[in-house]
């Protein structure tokens, strides 16, 4: 029982830190811009200023991401807490955002739209539910890999572009669509696949070093005993 307390503990010291409570808010403007991204309808049609104004708050919310790491890091405020959390602030915004996109068939193909979504799922889940695992078994919660990093910059620049009303500066009553649009379009949809291709490569990554790790460390602990 006393251990467990003290894992308890350890794991809410600094929850007050300024990088956790820009964490926390981080995870209010995911509410809001979700609600404002469904209620503006797919590609903001029903409400063009409402997905602008839902676009720049996804940007505000991915920003932050590097700005409370930033601020763990220089002012040596890294917790445990910050290191859980922080993830899954980022899961929240981008899984909520591709769940959406993918209602309002905003990936160009239905079928495809979902199975990109599916796999981010289960690879965002799975890592989230194994860092729970590993901070209830007494272990250290591991921070994201250079991969998963890249993997995040890559998907959040996607998403925003993906976001972004672009068509909505396009001329009227053009019936052809505009080069820089296509363009533009090609760039978002490479952006989130190639995103697709880190997550599942880091997700991977993760496994080895978590259980990798562990069996490691019994090994040696194992030969000390005898």
């Amino acid at each position: 029982m006393e251990k467990q307390e003290e894992r308890k503990s350890s794991l809410l010291d600094g929850w007050n830190a300024p990088p956790n409570l820009v964490t926390f808010s981080r995870i209010i403007l995911v509410i809001v811009f979700l609600a404002l991204y469904a209620k503006a309808g797919a590609w903001g049609v029903d409400n063009v200023t409402m997905r602008w104004v839902a676009a720049v708050i996804f940007i505000i919310a991915a920003c932050t991401d590097k700005l409370d790491g930033w601020m763990a890091r220089k002012y040596n405020q890294v917790t445990e807490l910050g290191k859980l959390m922080d993830p899954i602030a980022d899961k929240l915004l981008t899984c909520g955002t591709l769940i959406v996109a993918a209602i309002f068939n905003e990936f160009g193909n239905p079928v495809l739209g979902w199975i990109v979504t599916a796999l981010f799922l289960i690879r965002e889940i799975g890592i989230t539910v194994m860092r729970f695992f590993v901070i209830d078994t007494g272990g250290k919660v591991i921070a994201a890999s250079q991969a998963g990093k890249y993997k995040t910059l890559c998907q959040c620049i996607g998403l925003a572009m993906l976001m972004l009303p672009m068509w909505s500066l396009a001329p009227e009553g053009v019936n052809d669509t505009p080069m820089w649009m296509t363009v533009y379009y090609t760039i978002t949809y490479a952006l989130i696949y190639l995103a697709l291709i880190l997550c599942l490569y880091s997700g991977g990554e993760y496994l080895v070093n978590t259980f990798g790790g562990r069996k490691k460390s019994a090994g040696k602990s194992g030969k000390e005993t005898k």
